[in-house]
C-alpha cells in the first residue's frame, strides 16, 4: 500500500494524544494532522467513566463532537493497533498500512492490569468507554458486587455502584484506601468517606480466586457477587517505544520537558510519559488526566516549532460519592503528613525531610488546596497546621 504522510502523527487518542492534535493546529493551520488509535470509541473523557457514566446518569463523555475532527482537518482512525514504529525511517506500520510522519506523539496511554488469581477473566475492567458500557450493563441486574484494589478508581467505582442499591463490598490488603500513598489518617478519611457511600470495605484480605457468582479470599471467606471489578491499577504502553529503540525507564517513555523522546522529532505524553518537570527539577511518573492533557498539548506546541515546558504541579480531584478530593503532589514520597480538622472538611499537608511542602490533599477546604499547589511549586513550608 502508498505510504500516508502526516506532519503530526499521534498514537493515542486520550486527554495527551487530543491535547497534542489541538496545540499542534493552532500553530500549524494548513499541516495535516493523523490520530491512530486502538479505542474503538471517538476520544472521550475518563474520568465520568467510574462517576456519572456508571451510574448512568450521563452519557455525555465525548471531548469533542465526532464532526470537530474533520471541521479542523484531523483524520481520525479509530479501531487500529500500530504493529511497529521506526524512528530512522519515520515509519508506523498497521497491518499493511505504513504512515510517515514530520514528528510522531506517542501517546498511548496504559492499560488495565489484569486480577492474576484463577478465574480472574471473569471479572470487569475499567479503563475505556467499551469497559464501562460493559459494567454499566451488568449492573443492571445485579444485586451485589465485589470490587478488587482501594485505588481511587475503586473506590469511585464502588461508591457509584452502590449509589444504584447493589450490595458492594470493596477488598483491599491494606486497612483503608491509599495508606501507602497517602498516609493512615489520609487512607483514614478516605475509608470513611467510601463506608458513608454505602460501601462495605474489607481490610487486609486478598482475593483467591474468582467464580460466577461469588469471590474465595485468601482465607477461605466466599463472598458472594454478581459482577466483580479488578481495580488493579494500569501499566503504561511503552512496548512499542521500547522496541523502536527510544529510552524507556521502568515502563515509561523518558522526556523532557518539552516532551521530546530520546529520538528526533518522536515526542512523548501521559500516562506512557516519564516526564522531566522543570518546578520539581527531575522525572515524575503521573497518571493524572490533566497533566496529560497538559502534556500533550506542550508536545504538540514544540512539534509545530513552538516553545512549551512542563512546571505545574501535578494534581487531580476524585468524587467518592458526593464527597470531592483534591490532591497536588509531587507524587513520589513524603517525609511527614500532618492532618488539620476543618469542621467538616480536612486537609493534609506532605512535607520533606527539611519541612518543605511537597503535597496537599483535602476535602471541603478548597483554599487550602488553592494554596498547598502555590506552597509546593514555591518549595515552601506549610503556612498553616
Amino acid at each position: 500500500m502508498t505510504p500516508v504522510h502526516s506532519d503530526l502523527l499521534i498514537i493515542g487518542s486520550g486527554p495527551a494524544g487530543v491535547g497534542a492534535a489541538e496545540a499542534f493546529r493552532e500553530h500549524r493551520r494548513e499541516a495535516t494532522v493523523r490520530i491512530l488509535t486502538a479505542d474503538v470509541d471517538p476520544p472521550y473523557a475518563r474520568p465520568p467513566l467510574s462517576k456519572e457514566f456508571l451510574r448512568g446518569s450521563s452519557d455525555d463523555i465525548a471531548l469533542h463532537p465526532v464532526s470537530w475532527y474533520s471541521e479542523h482537518n484531523i483524520e481520525l482512525t479509530t479501531g487500529v493497533r500500530v504493529d511497529s514504529v521506526d524512528v530512522a525511517d519515520k515509519t508506523v506500520t498497521v497491518g499493511d498500512q505504513r504512515y510517515t510522519f514530520g514528528s510522531l506523539v506517542i501517546a498511548a496511554g496504559a492499560g488495565p492490569n489484569p486480577l492474576p488469581v484463577p478465574g480472574g477473566e471473569k471479572a470487569y475492567s475499567l479503563r475505556s468507554a467499551d469497559d464501562a458500557r460493559r459494567l454499566r450493563n451488568a449492573a443492571v441486574a445485579a444485586g451485589s458486587a465485589v470490587v478488587v484494589g482501594a485505588g481511587f478508581i475503586g473506590c469511585e467505582a464502588a461508591a457509584s455502584l452502590a449509589a444504584q442499591g447493589i450490595s458492594v463490598t470493596l477488598v483491599a490488603p491494606d486497612p483503608a484506601p491509599q495508606v501507602k500513598r497517602l498516609g493512615s489518617d489520609a487512607g483514614a478519611r478516605l475509608r470513611a468517606l467510601v463506608e458513608r457511600a454505602g460501601v462495605r470495605y474489607l481490610s487486609d484480605a486478598k482475593v483467591a480466586a474468582v467464580h460466577s457468582g461469588s469471590v474465595t479470599l485468601e482465607d477461605g471467606t466466599q463472598l458472594t457477587a454478581d459482577l466483580v471489578l479488578a481495580a488493579t491499577g494500569v501499566s503504561p504502553h511503552s512496548d512499542l517505544a521500547e522496541a523502536a529503540g527510544l529510552d524507556v525507564r521502568d515502563s515509561r517513555i523518558v522526556v523532557g520537558s518539552d516532551m521530546r523522546t530520546s529520538a528526533p522529532d518522536v515526542y512523548a505524553a501521559g500516562d506512557v510519559a516519564l516526564a522531566f518537570n522543570d518546578t520539581a527539577n527531575r522525572h515524575l511518573a503521573v497518571e493524572h488526566w490533566q497533566d496529560a492533557e497538559d502534556q500533550g498539548r506542550i508536545a504538540g506546541t514544540v512539534a509545530a516549532g513552538g516553545d512549551g515546558r512542563w512546571d505545574a504541579v501535578p494534581g487531580f480531584w476524585t468524587s467518592i460519592g458526593d464527597a470531592d478530593v483534591k490532591y497536588q503532589a509531587w507524587g513520589d514520597g513524603f517525609a511527614d503528613a500532618a492532618l488539620v480538622e476543618h469542621g467538616g472538611g480536612f486537609t493534609v499537608w506532605y512535607t520533606d525531610d527539611a519541612g518543605i511542602t511537597v503535597g496537599v490533599l483535602t476535602y471541603q477546604a478548597d483554599e487550602d488546596y488553592e494554596a498547598g499547589g502555590k506552597l509546593v511549586a514555591q518549595h515552601a513550608p506549610p503556612v498553616h497546621r
